[in-house]
């Protein structure tokens, strides 16, 4: 069965979160799309829903996920998710996205319990920027933004401008959901995570596709965010070489604190 109805082409996170059910094919909503396929934000916080609804006991809270991106999902995506293992504190979920007869995204997450430790750091400090009232708007979708960016408020904190020749290739945007009301934390904040442009294109001279090839995410918030609330975006291009962007990535919420951590690998195509 596919589901195809007027609710599954809703734009907003919560609504396309309600019509979504691991069990049917699931039509890609319009407003969530990238060029040809699924925004990759998307197909991420998908897996993470999929997992989440697995057989077993309850999970614990998702720490950190990879996410391959092997094909385009176009139109329509299946979304299966297995429990490799459950350990005392740590449980790892695989899952597979397909769409059409390729697999568009194969992921495995992991869940695992708060633990005492005698060693507690925080060495990324979060920028000292304005915050997102007293911040630009970006506005519209110059250029050839994707569509799935109406789905977010942005608001230009620091960084660089995409398609600028910058020197340092860093974005450092806020950014929040249009609508995440009711929105399981992890999910939102993952579906979030993927929403700035690549820090690379900071160094375009025009536009030119790209293409993210692996995402990996690390989850530190001591507990759940608001899926709802505002957060500071950066990502920042290490290296560049032979046709691929490798990037840092950091996210924290609107109390400062850094929620997420990650890396990801971007092919450009100029």
């Amino acid at each position: 069965m596919t589901v195809t109805d007027n609710e599954s082409r809703s734009t907003s996170l919560s609504e396309v979160l309600r019509a979504f059910d691991p069990a049917q094919e699931f039509a890609i909503p319009a407003g969530w799309t990238q060029g040809r396929t699924a925004y990759g934000g998307l197909t991420a916080a998908l897996a993470v829903v999929a997992a989440q609804q697995t057989d077993g006991a309850p999970l614990p809270a998702l720490r950190a996920a990879q996410f391959a991106f092997t094909a385009p999902a176009t139109e329509t995506m299946t979304v299966r998710a297995r429990r490799l293992r459950e350990g005392r504190s740590v449980t790892s979920v695989a899952v597979e996205t397909r769409s059409g007869d390729s697999v568009a995204a194969q992921s495995t997450l992991i869940f695992a319990g708060a633990r005492d430790s005698s060693v507690e750091h925080t060495l990324i400090p979060r920028p000292d920027v304005a915050g997102p009232q007293d911040c630009p708007s970006v506005g519209g979708r110059p250029g050839a933004q994707p569509s799935f960016t109406d789905q977010f408020e942005r608001r230009i904190a620091g960084g660089a401008i995409p398609v600028t020749k910058a020197v340092e290739p860093e974005v450092l945007w806020w950014m929040r959901h249009r609508d995440a009301q009711g929105v399981d934390p992890a999910v939102a904040l993952v579906g979030l995570g993927d929403s700035l442009p690549p820090a690379a294109m900071t160094a375009f001279s025009d536009w030119a596709p790209i293409s993210t090839v692996m995402w990996s995410v690390d989850i530190c918030a001591d507990e759940a965010v608001d899926p709802t609330g505002w957060f500071l975006l950066r990502s920042t291009s290490a290296v560049s070489r032979g046709g691929y962007s490798y990037q840092t990535m950091e996210a924290w919420d609107a109390d400062g604190q850094l929620v997420m951590t990650g890396t990801q690998t971007v092919a450009i195509f100029t």
